[in-house]
């Protein structure tokens, strides 16, 4: 209804109302609410990558620590009573959703809130009505270039976040670990106050500028044990100010059953598979850091952690070859993946992959095809979330990257356009010892296609229908 609506209204009329509309249906949803993040510990977390899987991590450490934590991601909600799949097909959800599971999740015991936050969102101004108490800064590089019109708005947009840090009100935790906007009837020298903390990769290229905003504390995770203020200058040459705090980490080595690192001085094993996991899980314990919650717990607490659903998950249905599904959709995320692979021992490489369309970052799609054709031994490219966009020829723009590497249509490149039956093709070729590799929707519950339709789909039990031959519980993975 909203989107016919939306077609009613002069294309320039639109382009300038939005804003204020957005602006409103944040206020709107917050007070219908009673603005209940000034009840909870809010952390968010931005960036270009990093940023579902670091949500995912610091939710469970934070509930292991006396922090129970709901949280909203691209892969999965919690309001502390239940947790799912995300099924909005978006990262931010809308102002409503959120902040309704902001209220659940104080009915529901939560002390914190761990809030996956994008930089589309926060144009909506999905932030605005947000009361956040830690920021964390995972990565930046180019990425949904289209959505903002340059890597400099891009980037622009996420530092509205940061800036918007210094808006929010003080908060206190009493000795419960409940909040409290002010004293409520007790000194306030007697609770203790969360300061507005600023996290942020200090080895990344931007670091500088999201440390540039304002912030009672400022903490640098970094694998450089020499990195020092100076070398954080913002471009303008002041001073970055507090001074940071530097918390170093040492990744050790990483195999299937986990990797091991060092933070902090102390040894931390995580038992999932990525050696980039080592970095989420650095941004979570930083953060945990912050609220003075003890090393040691967050250590044990980190090496019980589960796989996050559609990363990286095995599935496992009895076939002689191995099947994994992950999330990675864009260049940085695949590349991560395929320097993973060598640690699962397999014969060839099955890559099932293809792109979103929409208008969403079209240049990146031959570069997808192009690395697939490299690293792989059979390319499948099949469609993924096609929105109004022709299928047929955003494969057809996938696979012209594998074909100038040396892919063959037909002998090791394949353009299938029904996902199925690209499943299907993928496992009919897959001999015992063979890794088939589907990426680009993890635990996605939909493909998204023209006029806002959405089709009810899920990577991981259609791989087990597939391989099963029988119909499976939808459900039963999650």
């Amino acid at each position: 209804m909203l989107s016919k609506l939306k077609k009613l209204i002069p294309q320039k009329l639109f382009v300038w109302l939005q804003p204020i509309y957005h602006y409103l249906m944040g206020a709107l949803a917050a007070l219908c609410y009673g603005f209940p993040s000034r009840q909870l510990i809010v952390i968010g977390v931005t960036g270009t990558t990093g940023k579902t899987t670091s949500v995912y991590f610091l939710a469970r450490l934070l509930s292991a620590s006396g922090y129970k934590a709901g949280y909203t991601s691209t892969a999965q909600f919690d309001d502390g009573a239940r947790e799912w799949l995300n099924d909005k097909k978006m990262t931010m959800p809308g102002r409503f959703f959120l902040q309704r599971s902001l209220r659940r999740m104080i009915k529901n015991g939560c002390r914190a809130v761990v809030v996956e936050t994008t930089s589309q969102g926060i144009e909506q101004f999905r932030h605005r009505f947000i009361n956040y108490d830690l920021l964390v800064f995972t990565n930046l590089y180019p990425e949904h270039i289209e959505a903002h019109g340059n890597f400099e708005n891009y980037k622009k947009a996420k530092g509205k976040l940061f800036a918007h840090l210094s808006t929010c009100g003080v908060k206190y935790l009493d000795e419960n670990n409940r909040v409290v906007m002010g004293a409520s009837g007790l000194k306030k020298t007697e609770l203790r106050r969360i300061k507005k903390t600023i996290i942020v990769n200090g080895d990344d290229e931007y670091a500088s500028y999201f440390l540039s905003f304002a912030a009672e504390r400022k903490v640098v995770y970094t694998l450089n044990s020499s990195l020092k203020t100076r070398d954080l200058y913002y471009q303008d040459g002041d001073e970055i100010k507090p001074e940071p705090e530097y918390l170093v980490y040492e990744p050790l080595f990483s195999e299937a059953s986990g990797s091991r690192f060092k933070f902090n001085g102390e040894m931390c094993h995580l038992p999932i598979l990525g050696s980039y996991n080592v970095f989420n899980a650095v941004s979570a314990l930083s953060a945990t850091h912050c609220l003075d919650i003890a090393l040691s717990e967050s250590i044990d607490a980190l090496s019980r952690i589960k796989v996050l659903a559609g990363k990286m998950e095995k599935i496992e249905a009895g076939q002689s070859f191995t099947v994994l599904i992950d999330y990675a959709f864009e260049p940085k995320a695949l590349e991560a993946l395929y320097q993973n692979l060598d640690r699962i021992p397999h014969h060839r490489l099955i890559h099932v992959l293809g792109s979103t369309g929409g208008g969403r970052d079209q240049s990146r799609r031959p570069i997808l095809g192009k690395m697939a054709g490299e690293q792989a031994d059979i390319v499948i490219v099949t469609n993924e979330d096609p929105y109004d966009e022709d299928p047929q020829l955003i494969i057809d723009q996938v696979a012209i990257g594998a074909d100038h590497v040396g892919k063959v249509l037909n002998t090791d490149l394949y353009k299938v356009l029904d996902r199925r039956e690209a499943f299907r093709l993928a496992f009919k070729l897959a001999e015992p010892s063979d890794l088939v590799l589907i990426t680009g929707k993890g635990a996605e519950q939909y493909i998204c296609v023209a006029d806002d339709k959405k089709i009810p789909w899920d990577d991981r039990w259609v791989a087990r229908e597939e391989l099963s031959k029988e119909p499976v519980d939808k459900y039963s993975g999650m």
